[in-house]
C-alpha cells in the first residue's frame, strides 16, 4: 500500500457471542484507538445469535459511537460464519478482527497500522506461558498436525490485519463453524505470494466467562475441516 499511515481506512470487526459483560469496554477501547490513529474507520459488531443482551447492547453503542454498525445472526452460527460475515461486510482498505472478550488490547491496531504500508497481511502470535498444560498440549498438537498437512505453515495465534483487496482475488470455499476459513485465507495468501509478516501480541485474561474455542470438541471439529481444506488446496496449481 503506497500511502501515508493515516490515509487508508480500517474496518475493525468485533466478534461477539454471549459477551454482554465485556462488549462495551472492548468496543469503546477500539473506537478510542481508531480516533487516536486518525484513519478513516468503521467498527462492525457481529452478534452471533447471543441471548444475554449482547445484541441489544451493541445497538445502543451504535447510537453513540460514530462509524459503528451491528450485524445480527438470528442464531448462533459459529466462528467460521462470523469471519465470513466480516469478510463480506468490511468496506475499508484494511480489515482486522477482535474477539469481544477483552483478551487483546485495542493498541494492537496502532502497532499493526504502520506495517500495512509495506505488507499485505500481519499475523499476531502469543506465547503459551499462561496456558494450562492441557491447553498447551492441544494447541501444540493441532499446530503439528497442520504442519504435517500443509508443510510451511504461517505462525498465527492472535490478531490479524490484512488488505481487504485480498478477498477479491482469493476464492474461499470453507464453510464450517470453526476457524478453518481463516487458515484458508492465510494459506492461499501465502501461496499467492502476498507479503505476510508476524508481530507478537499481548494476551490478557478474559474479562468474563470461559473460552468458547479452546476445547477438545472445537479442535477436533477444526481438524476435520482442515482435512477437507487439505483436499481442496492439494488440487490447486
Amino acid at each position: 500500500m503506497n500511502a501515508a499511515a493515516g490515509s487508508f481506512g480500517i474496518s475493525a470487526i468485533v466478534m461477539a457471542y454471549e459477551e454482554a459483560a465485556s462488549l462495551e469496554t472492548v468496543v469503546r477501547g477500539i473506537a478510542a484507538e481508531l480516533v487516536r490513529l486518525g484513519n478513516p474507520a468503521e467498527i462492525i459488531v457481529i452478534d452471533d445469535g447471543s441471548g444475554d443482551g449482547t445484541g441489544e447492547l451493541a445497538e445502543r453503542l451504535a447510537e453513540e459511537i460514530q462509524g459503528l454498525r451491528v450485524v445480527h445472526h438470528l442464531e448462533n452460527r459459529g466462528l467460521g460464519r462470523v469471519y465470513r460475515t466480516g469478510f463480506s461486510e468490511a468496506r475499508l482498505d484494511c480489515v482486522t478482527f477482535f474477539p469481544a472478550d477483552g483478551q487483546f488490547p485495542a493498541s494492537i491496531i496502532g502497532q499493526y497500522a504502520p506495517r500495512m504500508l509495506d505488507a499485505d497481511m500481519v499475523l499476531g502470535y502469543v506465547t503459551d506461558r499462561d496456558r494450562s498444560l492441557f491447553k498447551l498440549f492441544l494447541s501444540s498438537s493441532e499446530r503439528f498436525f497442520y504442519k504435517m498437512l500443509f508443510g510451511k505453515f504461517p505462525r498465527f495465534s492472535g490478531i490479524m490485519m490484512f488488505q481487504r483487496s485480498i478477498l477479491d482475488s482469493i476464492p474461499l470455499v470453507s464453510t464450517g463453524r470453526g476457524w478453518t476459513v481463516v487458515w484458508e485465507l492465510i494459506l492461499r495468501a501465502q501461496r499467492a505470494g502476498y507479503r505476510i509478516v508476524n508481530m507478537p501480541n499481548t494476551m490478557m485474561p478474559r474479562m468474563s466467562g470461559a473460552s468458547k474455542v479452546a476445547n477438545l470438541r472445537t479442535i477436533l471439529a477444526n481438524v476435520r475441516q482442515m482435512l477437507e481444506l487439505w483436499r481442496v488446496l492439494g488440487r490447486l496449481p
